[in-house]
């Protein structure tokens, strides 16, 4: 791993830790599991239907996302840095039957290999867990292909998604393991605004997640004061300012 690859050491091992519970429905990738249909319901309501769309996940894990969009029929390519997830999430698509391309890369690095490639890219509960997420919207954008879309999904930085997501499911109720997030890295969505619109993106829609671990219910609301989604395209080469 090169010093400047933008990766968190410590994340990286923690995730690899826990490659063997990505698919446990019940276990400490629940809550990933309750939330990831209304992931797909928000891609899938701004892009419409994937099916034979080049779609990109970077940060995929074990594959909870990247096989829900393959089973819509999404040509899809997922990336991470965990390579024990990537060994799990090749295993778990062969018994799904799915065919999807897992390549243990950065976002980064498949920027200056394959820039303008993927009709979508999406970036789900990632930019708060490496060094530099500025970087990371600047390398999807780099991949996505000129007026194509992107998503990210995060935790806003609030009072509330401190008390809720980090108190009470790490250290109160123990729904995912304690360190998992650190509220100094969390990102607000004018934040990720900002990054986005620098890195030649234009937001079309943002969305607040709302989740109930008794239960596991998860939908798409207005409130984005906790986790919350947002879809940007990438501007045509033709509307981009040279200079």
């Amino acid at each position: 791993m090169h010093q400047t690859d933008n990766v968190d050491s410590a994340e990286i091992a923690r995730f690899a830790s826990m490659a063997d519970l990505w698919w446990d429905r019940r276990g400490e990738f629940k809550a990933l599991h309750d939330i990831n249909p209304a992931r797909l319901a928000f891609v899938c309501q701004h892009i419409g239907s994937p099916a034979d769309k080049q779609v990109l996940d970077v940060g995929c894990g074990g594959g909870l996302l990247s096989e829900a969009l393959a089973a819509r029929g999404a040509r899809v390519t997922g990336i991470d840095m965990a390579a024990p997830a990537l060994a799990v999430a090749q295993a778990h698509m062969r018994q799904s039957g799915l065919d999807i391309a897992y390549i243990h890369t950065t976002a980064e690095a498949l920027a200056n290999q394959s820039p303008n490639s993927f009709d979508a890219v999406t970036c789900m509960e990632l930019i708060e867990h490496v060094p530099r997420p500025a970087d990371i919207v600047s390398a999807c954008a780099r991949l996505v292909k000129p007026g194509g879309d992107l998503f990210f999904a995060s935790v806003n930085r609030t009072w509330l998604s401190g008390l809720l997501v980090i108190f009470a499911a790490e250290y109160l109720l123990g729904i995912v393991r304690r360190g998992t997030h650190h509220y100094r890295k969390l990102v607000r969505p004018a934040q990720l605004r900002q990054w986005a619109h620098q890195a030649g993106l234009t937001q079309q829609h943002i969305s607040g997640l709302r989740y109930l671990p008794v239960g596991g219910y998860a939908a798409l609301c207005r409130s984005t004061q906790m986790n919350y989604l947002m879809h940007f395209k990438r501007k045509d080469f033709a509307n981009v300012a040279v200079g």
